[in-house]
Order: structure tokens, then C-alpha cells, then sequence
């Protein structure tokens, strides 16, 4: 039986997305076909202004509506303490804990050799020059990559570069790097996390 084109583009379209395989992309595809028009047309109109209307805060690399950020640009908050996280949802998952009062960086990703995915092809460089360019003082750089060897491995290089690039800023005063402590799994993606379990990681959180 020859699958109508419209069908299996779509059903190819769902297989792309993390998590989707052949018959779950099935299975949304023909449930579609039941949805009515107009809720059809809603979706395809969200989808498609899913980038248009987004943009990277060239400061953090959060995902926002403006540039900078909403959260860059808040006044209240505290501009000495910058958290590193590895995804825009990660950022999500901090802010409902209310204990986070500081600044984020979004990696976009972790160092993984097997993928082929280094320093250069997440956003290091530019958390870098947050640290070696900016007019403000940063205190504390916390690390709260996930506890993956991924994680760590981006944890380790970003610990090295950012104390050395601090080193060549000559400052008078000491740049603090830290870990999330115990609380967070290993292997754990920290999207998934509860707000206590991140609240007690915040907390915490040691030297490296």
C-alpha cells in the first residue's frame, strides 16, 4: 500500500525530533488528521514562528523574546555571580527554584569527543570574554554542567580556562570557581531535577 506523500514527509518530520521513533511518529501524524483545521493551522503557525520570534541574548545565550535578555537586563539582579548551565532549559529549572538570584551562561551543549562536539562548537569562548571583557566585576563562576562524563569534562576545561584567563587580567581580586554539590545524580539531567534537589545543589556547591 503506497503511504499518501503528505503523510510520510510529515511522519520523516517527527522522526527528527529527540525521543521520536517510526511508530510514534506514526502515531502523531495520523492523529493529526483528526485534529480540525483550524487547530492544524494554529499549530503550523506556531511552529513557524518558533525562530522568527525568538532570539540568543548576545550576553548569556539564553533563549528570549529581546537582546539583551529579560534576565540580563534586570537590575536586581546579582551581576558578580554568573551560573553555566548547558541548555536554555536548565535555566528554566533554576529560576523555579527562587533561590538563584545571579546571571546564566547557556553552553548549548557539552564537550563530547565521540560526537565530535569541542570548546569550539559550544559557546566557551563567549562566557571567556564575559570574564576577561567585562566592565563589571564577577566574583563566582558556578559550573552546573550535568553529572555526566560529558558534564564533567566540560567542567574541568571551563575551571582551567576561566582561572587562566583571570590570571591574565591581573585583577585584584580573586575569581571563585565552583561545582554544584551533592544532590544532583550522576548521569542526571538537571532539566529533570526537582526544585529542592537544585536548591540543596546550589547550596552545596564546592570549590574546584
Amino acid at each position: 500500500m503506497r503511504i499518501p506523500r503528505a503523510i510520510s514527509v510529515l511522519v520523516d518530520s517527527f522522526q527528527k525530533l529527540p525521543g521520536i521513533g517510526p511508530k510514534t511518529a506514526q502515531r502523531l501524524t495520523y492523529y493529526l488528521l483528526h485534529v480540525p483545521q483550524i487547530e492544524l493551522d494554529n499549530f503550523s503557525d506556531a511552529v513557524s514562528h518558533l525562530k522568527k520570534d525568538t532570539t540568543l541574548c548576545s550576553t548569556c545565550r539564553n533563549v528570549g523574546e529581546s537582546d539583551p535578555c529579560l534576565i540580563c537586563t534586570d537590575l536586581s539582579r546579582d551581576i558578580s555571580t554568573i551560573l553555566v548551565v548547558e541548555q536554555p532549559l536548565d535555566v528554566l529549572a533554576f529560576e523555579k527554584t527562587g533561590k538563584y538570584k545571579g546571571l546564566y551562561h547557556v553552553l548549548h551543549g557539552a564537550i563530547n569527543p565521540l560526537e565530535n562536539i569541542g570548546p569550539d562548537e559550544i559557546f566557551c569562548e563567549d562566557l571567556f570574554k564575559r570574564i576577561g571583557d567585562s566592565g563589571q566585576r564577577i566574583d563566582e563562576v558556578i559550573i552546573a554542567t550535568n553529572p555526566t562524563m560529558e558534564g564533567e569534562a566540560t567542567a574541568m576545561y571551563l575551571n582551567k580556562k576561566l582561572k587562566v584567563t583571570h590570571e591574565m587580567m591581573q585583577s585584584s581580586y580573586k575569581l571563585k570557581v565552583t561545582r554544584l554539590g551533592m544532590g544532583v545524580p550522576t548521569g542526571a539531567d538537571l532539566e529533570y531535577a526537582d526544585e529542592v534537589t537544585l536548591s540543596q545543589a546550589l547550596q552545596g556547591r564546592r570549590d574546584i
